[in-house]
């Protein structure tokens, strides 16, 4: 298992600086404190699903970009142990990015495991119309798009453009682990 909570305050530094944003700006876009941010990039605190999908929307890049870590473009083969693996301090979610975003891909694959009873909810979309497919492989999901709610049971797929908030609850008693590919417009 790869530890990615040092890269993670880095990157969004990273992306902050790039855009010649002060924190203060990036605390406005996002609508994370300044003082969360700070303690973020310094690699003080780890942030939630949650506060990462803020922090993509304001960047104007997918979840997957945000973790823009991965492997070389250039490698076919991503060994397991080459998969970056985040987790989720507030829920225990753990999202391995399989096949991170690269440049030359439109897509991205993630796998990722909620434990049961654990939810979360994103008020909005990082980018409009991305292209989602996620297969349930164990457990039970609940997931709600808007105003559309589906139930899924192990080998159910739900394919979506993602344009609405959008919440995913394990009802239990098992976790629920999925793949979830990302296909940018």
């Amino acid at each position: 298992m790869i530890d990615t909570e040092p890269d993670i305050g880095g990157r969004i530094a990273g992306l902050r600086k790039a855009r010649d944003w002060r924190l203060e700006e990036l605390a406005e876009r996002s609508g994370v404190s300044r003082a969360t941010l700070s303690r973020i990039e310094r690699g003080d605190t780890s942030p939630t699903a949650v506060v990462l999908g803020q922090l993509a929307r304001a960047f104007g890049i997918t979840m997957a970009d945000l973790f823009g870590f991965g492997a070389p473009a250039d490698d076919a083969r991503i060994a397991r142990a080459d998969q970056p693996l985040w987790e989720d301090p507030a829920t225990g979610f753990r999202r391995r990015s399989v096949s991170p975003a690269s440049s030359g891909f439109r897509g991205s694959v993630i796998e990722g495991e909620l434990p049961a009873g654990a939810t979360i909810s994103y008020s909005v979309p990082p980018l409009p119309n991305l292209e989602h497919h996620l297969v349930l492989l164990e457990g039970a999901l609940v997931m709600t798009i808007g105003d559309e709610r589906h139930d899924l049971a192990p080998g159910d797929c739900v394919r979506f453009r993602l344009n609405a908030p959008n919440a995913y609850h394990a009802p239990g008693p098992k976790p629920a682990r999925y793949l979830l590919t990302v296909i940018t417009p």
